[in-house]
């Protein structure tokens, strides 16, 4: 798809400016007070003396072949120079109303002077250009007379400006400046010449001015006056590079020096066992160009001395002798294979091997070919009261009354009801956070304590969280882990930092948190003994101010009321502002603006500790954490919270280390499939977030595109502050979602960053199907791979425009954005129950103040209640019960088929598509081609359509079943109806499935 580079202003060329002058159209460049159509007093013609130097030249005779600038070249080989003196000689050269000339010197008998093959640049005045160094002086001054004096002004300060157009794609540059004080070039200004790669350069003679005003453009009108502000540029060296000027700068063209520094060694490597495993962690080592690898280095057991190179600051060495001393220490290695001194040795010693945690593996096939249902894991399917938890707020959010603890589904209901959501179709499950969450309403997962263990609460006996990845990989199914590396809880994290709270505990509160007791082990689901009613474990108490206290006002007042009308006092909770974290594992701040830096330095809400995920520290924990889920066998992880985590840090640290985990314990293939979507939320229909490229969803699933500082803080703010420069009309863009005219083409994922994301604009747009996919076609340049977006109209947070119920636009809205979801690009996902439309129009979540059962979020077992089994993907061969009911409702026979046909046809499950010569509403044409495989769809949704230049064949459609003949490479389709579609397949299959309510 062609796509023309947005304008960054809007200055004439210097032909186009006559024209436009005639009509008093032309707009004054920035820093003009005037358009240039008013007539002007008569200004003297600029002329240059140019003065070449010939003791090492010996020609016989010399000439001045020039170009004034924007002029013509003079005939070749140009005008005869004369004698000056001794060694010297010259041409003076009228130049009009130009600033300068480019200029080649021949002795007229083919050899020539011409820099080297960059030609001269000469301003006015007397030049002189001396064994290829050009300066300002007459040479002759005071020798030998000059038989044509002309007068040699003082030398001049000069500028050297170099202008970057590596992210442009301009083939000419020309510099329009203005010295201080002075007036400004003529629209287009001067050429600059090429200096090197993506580089331009130009000399200006400022005369007695110290700076100048300075504005680029193409020559054809496109220009950059920086955003209408123009440059300042200095004397000395400039360069002007993605809108950034950096003043005294370095040659940029200058040849590289060497990189002969070696990294620093690292530090703080440790290593700790666990079982016959060693997991090891380290800082990351320090080096002027950046670090590539690290190489970790072991010794003992038999195996002598292995090295093995990683890409992360984490690495678990696996499958290692019992009660084994080994000692490891790692050394870091550079771009240019520079390597650090090794570093202190640490040593662990194994124990006994472990029962293996299972056959866990994960199924390691294409993503998009796999349908998502979604679910909350406590709210599905309780198949173990047992575990069932309601906690501080059962009584209080009106959860008691109803019989409806909050922790309620389990993995074993979930196991219970695999068969139900193979029986819908789907073949991936996306399941909450599984980590053991420590806060008073924490069911949804996202409040995560203990990150290396799995909560409780979830698990029952043969029915682990491990039980639940087997089960569902048994029937071909994917389980897609929700994973949190944004924040914790309010009370941190188990294994990094837990703050001790003292808090003023009177009367008023003695029934919410109870006095700290030694021993007690907060584990989500055993109540503590002493006070019989609390699951926590002192996390309010006090007497009086104890020692070695940090937080700030301890004990005091704040001036407000608790909900139910009790004094709050500070240091009851923790807070950021509190004191009671430490400044290097956690931020310090709330968010201000949510589309500024602020938004991933600082905290969400009051029980989401927010990560400095910046810290070696941190990465480490939370690297380690997750590669434990990776080695059971999770087949991806759909990232919370991802916006607030800058792109440098997941793009250099956490998914390296996804994909180094994967790789290393199951494979590249594995590896290659193990899906990773951000949540990076924009609630806002536009292409870009209000702007902000650094908060839009699409940023996130590209590489960096610079080298930026090797501290992950500093680089962060560097990242922010370059990407809103660039703005929106400069960041990359992609053809990987396209076809190009009716043919596929192999996808360049080589900048791909290795996070895909929800797509958040269709999303917010799915209030109505057309919207919903006209904005999200209008997106999918932008992102790296579109295809590979999640889809879905409402989730456990939003509905769509930012609703905060759950999608109530009627049961033909709902089958048209189903049939849309299910055949346009990107992977279609429901959210448990929508289905049969549960809850629609409740509020998805009024936190503890209301009761779940009246909520988006409520339980969802009454409705699969009952015995059902799945012979194949869309097959129930048998149910009874409510679950019966249930199947038997028409969205579910709706999405049934949609899964069918999908899973038939594999342009709408990996395929390109291209709305080119389509007329129609939602219409498009996919294609996949692979190997034997060439699948090519015509689909049009609710609408009829006209497919025009299209391949001629027999194409029959999946829906009807019905068989066209093209042979003028056209077909119409008629319009099907609302929630219907036609999927039009070249040599296709035939019809798919059975005629439902709306596909008939």
């Amino acid at each position: 798809m062609t796509r023309t580079r947005r304008r960054l202003s809007a200055r004439p060329t210097a032909a186009l400016a006559v024209a436009a002058g005639l009509l008093g159209l032309v707009a004054a460049p920035s820093g003009e007070t005037s358009p240039r159509t008013e007539p002007v007093a008569a200004t003297a013609e600029n002329t240059a003396t140019v003065f070449y130097w010939t003791k090492t030249r010996n020609w016989a005779r010399y000439n001045l072949h020039y170009a004034p600038d924007g002029g013509a070249w003079t005939a070749v080989p140009g005008v005869a120079m004369e004698a000056a003196c001794t060694d010297w000689v010259k041409r003076t050269v009228p130049l009009g109303t130009a600033t300068g000339l480019q200029a080649t010197f021949t002795d007229g008998s083919g050899t020539w002077d011409n820099n080297g093959g960059g030609n001269y640049a000469l301003g006015t005045g007397s030049v002189t250009v001396k064994d290829g160094v050009v300066a300002h002086s007459d040479p002759c001054a005071g020798t030998t007379p000059d038989p044509t004096p002309t007068p040699t002004p003082a030398p001049g300060a000069r500028a050297t400006v170099y202008y970057s157009t590596e992210t442009l794609g301009w083939s000419t540059v020309n510099l329009h400046h203005q010295p201080a004080g002075g007036a400004w070039t003529t629209v287009p200004g001067v050429g600059m010449q090429a200096a090197c790669a993506g580089w331009w350069k130009r000399e200006v003679d400022l005369g007695t001015a110290a700076s100048l005003k300075a504005a680029f453009n193409n020559g054809n009108g496109t220009w950059d006056n920086n955003r209408g502000s123009d440059y300042t540029l200095g004397t000395g060296v400039s360069t002007v590079r993605n809108n950034v000027v950096t003043a005294n700068a370095a040659d940029p063209c200058a040849a590289e020096v060497p990189d002969t520094k070696a990294p620093t060694p690292p530090a703080r490597v440790t290593a700790a066992a666990d079982g016959v495993s060693v997991l090891l962690t380290w800082d990351p080592a320090t080096d002027d160009r950046g670090v590539t690898k690290y190489q970790v280095n072991r010794v003992g057991g038999s195996g002598g001395t292995v090295v093995t190179d990683v890409t992360s600051t984490v690495f678990s060495d696996t499958g290692l002798a019992e009660r084994t001393a080994y000692t490891y220490t790692v050394k870091a290695v550079d771009a240019a294979g520079n390597v650090s001194p090794a570093s202190a040795a640490t040593t662990a010693t194994t124990g006994e091997k472990t029962a293996d945690p299972g056959n866990g593996k994960p199924l390691g096939t294409d993503p998009r070919k796999d349908p998502i249902y979604f679910v909350l894991t406590a709210r599905f399917n309780d198949g173990d009261t047992s575990n069932n938890r309601g906690g501080g707020q059962h009584v209080t959010s009106g959860n008691a009354a109803n019989d409806d603890p909050m922790f309620r589904g389990d993995f074993k209901g979930l196991i219970q009801k695999l068969d139900y959501v193979k029986g819908l179709g789907f073949s991936a499950i996306w399941v909450t956070p599984v980590v053991l969450n420590r806060s008073d309403y924490d069911y949804h997962g996202y409040h995560g304590w203990d990150f290396y263990q799995v909560d409780p609460r979830l698990e029952s006996a043969g029915a682990s969280y491990q039980d639940l990845i087997d089960a569902a990989h048994a029937k071909g199914m994917k389980i897609y882990q929700d994973v949190v590396y944004n924040h914790s809880s309010r009370w941190g994290a188990k294994g990094l930092f837990t703050p001790t709270v003292y808090g003023v505990r009177d009367s008023q509160w003695s029934w919410y948190y109870d006095e700290k007791q030694p021993g007690f082990e907060y584990d989500g689901l055993t109540i503590d003994t002493k006070s019989g009613k609390s699951y926590y474990n002192g996390d309010l108490w006090s007497t009086a101010e104890p020692a070695g206290n940090t937080c700030l006002d301890w004990g005091k007042p704040t001036g407000g009321k608790s909900a139910e009308g009790y004094t709050v006092y500070n240091c009851q909770w923790p807070s950021p502002t509190s004191g009671m974290f430490p400044k290097a594992l956690f931020h310090q701040c709330w968010i201000g603006n949510w589309e500024g830096e602020d938004s991933r330095s600082c905290w969400l809400h009051e029980d989401l500790a927010d990560f400095n995920t910046e810290n070696p520290a941190v990465q480490n924990y939370l690297i380690g954490a997750y590669d434990k889920y990776i080695d059971m066998g999770v087949d991806g992880f759909r990232v919370d919270t991802a916006v607030h985590i800058p792109r440098t840090t997941w793009n250099r640290r956490f998914l390296p280390a996804i994909q180094e985990r994967v790789t290393r314990r199951h494979g590249a293939e594995a590896a290659k499939n193990f899906f990773v979507f951000g949540e990076v939320a924009a609630f806002v229909n536009d292409k870009w977030n209000r702007g902000s490229v650094n908060h839009s969803a699409q940023f996130y699933t590209w590489k960096e595109r610079k080298e930026y500082a090797a501290d992950d803080a500093a680089a962060a703010l560097q990242m922010y502050d370059h990407e809103q420069q660039l703005g929106t009309g400069a960041q990359p863009t992609s053809t990987n979602a396209f076809l190009n005219g009716n043919s596929y083409h192999a996808p360049d994922h080589s900048r791909f960053s290795g996070m895909n994301v929800i797509d958040m604009r269709m999303h917010m747009n799915f209030g109505d199907a057309s919207n919903a996919f006209h904005n999200g076609k209008d997106s999918d340049d932008s992102y790296n791979d579109a295809t590979y977006n999640v889809v879905y109209v409402d989730s456990h947070d939003y509905g769509p425009n930012k609703s905060s119920e759950r999608y109530a636009g009627g049961t033909d809205a709902w089958a048209e954005n189903m049939s849309l979801m299910w055949t346009f690009r990107g992977i279609p996902t429901l959210y448990y129950g929508s289905e049969i439309e549960f809850q629609k129009g409740r509020k998805i979540d009024c936190g503890p103040s209301c009761p779940l059962a009246t909520t988006g979020r409520a339980y969802f077992g009454d409705h699969v209640a009952g015995s059902v089994t799945a012979s194949d993907f869309s097959q129930v061969s048998s149910a009874s019960g409510a679950v019966a009911t249930t199947l038997q409702q028409p969205l579910v026979k709706h999405v049934q088929r949609l899964n069918q046909i999908r899973r038939a046809v594999p342009a709408l499950q990996t395929g390109q598509y291209s709305t080119e010569g389509v007329s129609g509403d939602m219409a498009f044409k996919r294609r996949y081609t692979s190997g034997a495989t060439d699948s090519f769809a015509l689909v049009t949704v609710s609408g009829g359509a006209t497919y025009t230049g299209i391949p001629n064949g027999t194409y029959t459609d999946a829906v009807t079943g019905d068989v066209r003949s093209v042979t003028g490479g056209t077909l119409t389709v008629a319009a099907p109806g609302k929630g219907n579609l036609r999927v039009y397949v070249l040599n296709g299959p035939g019809r798919i499935g059975a005629p439902g309510p709306y596909l008939k």
